[in-house]
């Protein structure tokens, strides 16, 4: 166990926060967990990059800590906050690899949970959401039919719309589909988190055309 790590005393929810990961010209390049995210500060290969009043700061380990003990007194509720043996520290929403600059692979993989998370766990045909164990994934054009696994012809349908459309196309079965089924340009799955408010940092790094790439969470 790393000394970072080691160090860090808390409940598996804050260590869990997701964060998001930056290369060295601060384009976003993965999500990480917040336990990985203090090994690499604390190892100095990573500093924080905090967005303040449409601007940002950067901060290594150590200013960091300072910074988190000024923000636990004034601003208590804006960080999942980490208890150490000697202070707490804020969970950071993002962090910047200090050497790493090479660019990530724009193509979004295309797997169950990206697949899920694009659609919102909605029945692309009957419009209603359901618990991930209830979908299932259908081809728009049936596979017997020549239909591709691939991101414009996949998408979520409950089990009962799965059945009625058998084999056959939306048309034939009766069905529409509630809207086209597209490749995504980064990750669904970040961008369900960009729409949380507690990660509207993300935002500026993820909305700029120049920085639409893959993130691999």
């Amino acid at each position: 166990m790393s000394t970072a790590v080691a160090m860090v005393v808390s409940g598996p929810s804050a260590l869990d926060t997701s964060v998001l990961v930056l290369n060295r010209l601060f384009m976003a390049v993965r999500v990480v967990r917040a336990r990985h995210a203090f090994v690499l500060l604390w190892k100095h290969v990573a500093e924080v990059v905090s967005v303040e009043d449409e601007s940002f700061n950067c901060y290594d380990f150590s200013s960091w800590t300072e910074i988190s003990q000024l923000r636990r007194q004034f601003q208590p509720a804006s960080h999942e906050w980490v208890r150490t043996v000697r202070f707490e520290i804020a969970v950071p929403r993002v962090i910047r690899l200090l050497s790493y600059d090479r660019i990530p692979k724009t193509r979004v993989r295309l797997n169950r949970r990206n697949l899920f998370a694009r659609d919102g766990n909605r029945c692309q045909y009957c419009g209603r959401k359901f618990k991930t164990t209830e979908l299932s994934i259908d081809h728009v054009v049936p596979r017997s039919r020549g239909g591709r696994t691939v991101w414009p012809n996949v998408v979520c349908a409950c089990m009962k719309c799965n059945v009625r459309k058998g084999g056959r196309t939306p048309e034939e079965a009766g069905l529409r589909l509630i809207r086209p089924p597209v490749q995504p340009r980064f990750s669904p799955v970040i961008s369900l988190h960009a729409g949380n408010e507690k990660y509207r940092s993300w935002k500026q790094f993820l909305d700029t055309a120049y920085w639409h790439v893959e993130l691999r969470d």
